[in-house]
């Protein structure tokens, strides 16, 4: 015999506790399921899990589209982040529900493999698991609409890849950037923007890929905006160790060590007896000569610029600048492989090695210095395999929105520079795509078709969305383009005047990575949480307060065993 055991726990939740119970032959209930942990079955559990799912949808649904309002993000420590980013959000978010860290994945997946659609992709998600308990509701079994979500993304992805057109040109890179940042805080500068995140991905763009950790981006507090620049090279923040060094070199030729140029100390300690002072001379000039040995090395190379990744006497620094030649030390090791990628050099581990060969060439080095401090450019590095981005603003926070701009134009560049091919944004491409789904759901049959059309119904979300985002009839809206779409398939919104109008011709696109990922990470998400029937969750334990009086140290009369140490 087996029954249920029902526990009413003090929570939101009516909660199944003890699990089943199956009573052995002398009558003793034996538990199959720790009665500490705490267990949600059956309809109750997916609808707690559908519930926590639209709740992270509902977090970032209004900052969709170019009207999306923005959250402001506050630390424990007071920091403050204003975005519109959907990654950003819930990556800052302290989300503690497991379904709903698995429609934060959703983000982190997009964001990872490509740069953006990140709110639309947990929209979407949101969307398909609201659907799906509508069906579920209505005697549609979970297995079924999993089939049919299954069968709907397939045909999703088929009806994108043939919606794509090829993007080669400059100009189309330039679009898509551009459409990446419509809608943030730095939008005012979106041409600018993305004509330099385009250069810099066009410059490390090699063999069909383009790493990005070749694009370093440099933070200048205190400037404009639109001075923001792409430097076809490197940018370090280190200046020359001499103020009357020289504040530009033309033709730099660019020595890279990474090795101490400073007197080494032995490994153990030493006595040196000093008789006179003119042994206490000899021994100095000795050290001198070791040290100017060492620049000696980097003048007959011809260098006239040297970046030291270890420490450096002032004396070769000082020996150095009266060559005129520019020595800076202690380079970060990253910031040392980027001016290997960036100028052709060798860095080397003995200075006695450094030849002609080793050193690294630029255009133009320039400092921007204050006092002891600045940043260094290696300018015009032909072939340069790492680039920078310098972004300068008034305050750190814009600093910061447009460092993140600048990320997903980024990323948003390198897709299309990878596949070559985009597809109508401003929801023209979901448009097309659910009226695609809705003739393809009668020709399957039975009740898969419903869960289709709802997978439909669900990217239509993303064009009502950004409607209702932009203040517009989101009736009106769906009707509309499903209007125009009988005659141009790449319709889509113009919230600037509600009108359904032809995304390519506007310049409004997308990669279509961003849409393929978006429909593959969403759609096995959603599968994932309509499979669960049930979840088990271990309860939080915390250490029993003992009050001091309680403790063995305070017993009176208790003491540890004496131990016999004689045989």
């Amino acid at each position: 015999m087996s029954f249920a055991l029902s526990v009413i726990c003090p929570s939101i939740h009516t909660i199944i506790s003890g699990g089943f119970v199956q009573m052995d032959k002398g009558g003793q209930p034996v538990f199959i399921i720790d009665p500490r942990k705490e267990q949600t079955k059956g309809r109750d559990a997916l609808s707690m899990n559908i519930a926590a799912a639209k709740a992270v949808a509902n977090i970032v649904k209004s900052t969709l589209g170019p009207r999306g309002m923005d959250k402001m993000l506050v630390n424990p420590l007071g920091d403050i982040t204003i975005t519109n980013d959907g990654a950003t959000i819930l990556h800052d978010m302290d989300i503690e529900h497991p379904t709903a860290k698995m429609i934060v994945e959703v983000a982190q997946s997009l964001e990872n493999s490509a740069g953006d659609g990140t709110t639309s992709a947990v929209v979407f998600t949101g969307a398909l698991l609201e659907k799906a308990e509508s069906l579920i509701e209505k005697g549609v079994h979970p297995a079924v609409v999993v089939k049919g979500y299954r069968l709907a993304a397939e045909k999703a992805v088929e009806v994108f890849e043939k919606l794509a057109v090829p993007a080669k040109e400059r100009e189309l890179l330039i679009k898509a950037a551009r459409t990446s940042i419509t809608g943030k805080a730095s939008e005012k500068y979106s041409n600018l923007i993305a004509e330099i995140c385009v250069d810099a991905v066009l410059a490390i763009h090699e063999d069909g890929k383009a790493d990005l950790k070749h694009v370093i981006l440099s933070k200048d507090v205190g400037g404009l905006v639109e001075d923001t620049e792409f430097v076809e090279g490197i940018v370090i923040d280190k200046v020359a160790l001499d103020k009357k060094a020289p504040l530009k070199i033309v033709n730099p030729n660019i020595a890279l060590i990474d090795a101490p140029m400073e007197t080494a100390k032995t490994a153990n300690k030493a006595k040196l007896q000093i008789s006179t002072v003119s042994d206490i001379e000899n021994f100095v000039k000795q050290e001198d000569a070791a040290l100017f040995e060492m620049a000696d090395y980097i003048i007959r190379a011809g260098a006239n610029a040297v970046f030291c990744s270890k420490g450096m006497d002032d004396k070769v620094a000082a020996y150095l600048q009266n060559r005129g030649i520019y020595a800076t030390r202690r380079v970060k090791n990253e910031d040392m492989q980027h001016l290997a990628d960036a100028t052709g050099g060798r860095p080397v581990r003995n200075i006695k090695e450094l030849t002609e060969k080793e050193l690294g060439h630029a255009g133009l080095l320039e400092q921007d210095r204050d006092d002891e401090q600045g940043k260094t450019y290696l300018r015009d590095c032909k072939g340069a395999k790492s680039v920078s981005i310098v972004l300068r603003g008034g305050t750190e926070h814009v600093v910061d929105n447009l460092e993140r701009a600048v990320d997903d134009a980024l990323k948003v560049a390198k897709c299309v520079v990878e596949d070559g091919m985009v597809v109508a944004g401003g929801g023209a491409s979901e448009m097309e795509v659910a009226l695609s789904l809705r003739s393809y759901a009668s020709s399957v049959g039975g009740r898969e078709q419903m869960a289709i059309a709802a997978f439909a119904e669900a990217l239509e979300e993303i064009p009502r969305t950004i409607a209702r985002n932009a203040g517009l009839d989101t009736i009106n809206t769906i009707v509309n383009l499903r209007a125009k779409h009988a005659d141009n398939k790449n319709a889509g919104l113009n919230v600037l005047t509600g009108a359904a109008e032809d995304m390519l011709e506007k310049g409004i696109i997308d990669p279509l990575r961003v849409k393929v990922n978006s429909i593959k990470a969403g759609s096995e998400a959603a599968t994932m949480v309509l499979r669960v029937d049930s979840m088990l969750r271990a309860q939080r334990t915390d250490m029993q307060d003992v009050k001091p009086e309680h403790r063995a140290s305070t017993y009176e009369g208790m003491s540890a065993p004496a131990l016999n140490m004689h045989r």
